[in-house]
């Protein structure tokens, strides 16, 4: 596998982020990995992904913020995929829950001030980048 870190990099992971809308979202749930599909928002390498803090998977990041995201298969040879391994924190920041907010939330919260509505802020350490046509590419941090 090579590693690198470069602009070029960061800006195909940021592409292949921005065709996808839907992520797996894994985490920890005591020694076992548990996973689950969440709409996937992002600011540059930087993923949130919108919650009720009453979820499990709140419960599970409180004792073990270690996650892993599987970004963009779509069934084809040639898909992007992302492989990212991260850290995530809960945030209830008013500036964020607004930032993120859209109609398709309504489904579940009243609005971007809903108290059960809560952030997880994913700060990612390593992003495997897959192409399919060559050698996975690894960004650190």
């Amino acid at each position: 596998m090579i590693e690198t870190k470069n602009k070029q990099l960061e800006e195909q992971i940021a592409k292949v982020l921005d065709a996808n809308q839907i992520c797996s979202f894994a985490t920890v749930d005591g020694k076992k990995p548990k996973v689950r599909y969440m709409a996937l928002f992002h600011d540059g390498l930087t993923i949130y992904l919108a919650t009720n803090k009453k979820t499990d998977k709140v419960d599970e990041l409180r004792d073990n913020p270690n996650v892993h995201i599987l970004v963009g298969y779509d069934g084809k040879a040639s898909s992007e995929i992302l492989q990212i391994q991260a850290t995530a924190a809960i945030s209830n920041d008013n500036a964020l829950r607004e930032k993120l907010w859209n109609d398709e939330l309504k489904q579940w919260f009243e609005g971007p001030h809903d108290p059960e509505f809560v952030v997880l802020e994913i700060l990612p350490s390593s992003i495997e980048y897959t192409n399919g046509d060559s050698k996975p590419q690894v960004w650190q941090k």
